[in-house]
């Protein structure tokens, strides 16, 4: 496969990564917002509950249209994988919250308000997005190994 085909088919898959992410990132956001500013939840739980809700539709929209040509190994192992991929991403994403939180609370002197934490949020959903495209197309929906030629015997 040459270079530009390479190129194309990692775009098309990114393409439809980032608006499956796009879809589980309003997902949770919402619920974050929710959770921290209806129902008063810390904002650490508020983002990993927010995260776990929002990680079903990233499972669905992945598996079934972003990566759909990619090799089934075994639902069970993908799901390992998966959930391994998000847990690691999620406790990433809280720490950068958290971490974002408390260095604009230090900028600013006083609490930072919906609208900072939000610029936080975002922020770390950002780096994220690139983390788990990594995971997702090298370890997640990998790419069926093809079989090795029959060896002649020596």
């Amino acid at each position: 496969m040459n270079r530009l085909s390479q190129v194309r088919r990692i775009a098309g898959v990114g393409t439809r990564f980032l608006i499956v992410g796009g879809v589980s990132t309003l997902i949770e956001v919402g619920v974050f917002n929710l959770l921290v500013y209806v129902f008063g939840w810390d904002l650490v739980v508020a983002k990993i509950a927010a995260s776990l809700v929002a990680l079903v539709n990233a499972y669905i929209g992945n598996r079934e249209w972003a990566f759909r040509h990619r090799d089934r190994r075994g639902r069970m192992s993908e799901l390992f994988w998966f959930l391994l991929t998000n847990l690691v991403c999620t406790g990433l994403g809280a720490a950068l919250v958290w971490a974002g939180v408390e260095a604009l609370r230090g900028v600013l002197g006083h609490e930072p308000g919906a609208f900072g934490v939000n610029i936080v949020n975002l922020f770390s959903i950002g780096i994220i997005v690139l983390v788990r495209f990594a995971m997702y197309h090298w370890v997640v929906f990998r790419v069926a190994t093809k079989p090795e030629a029959d060896q002649p015997a020596s």
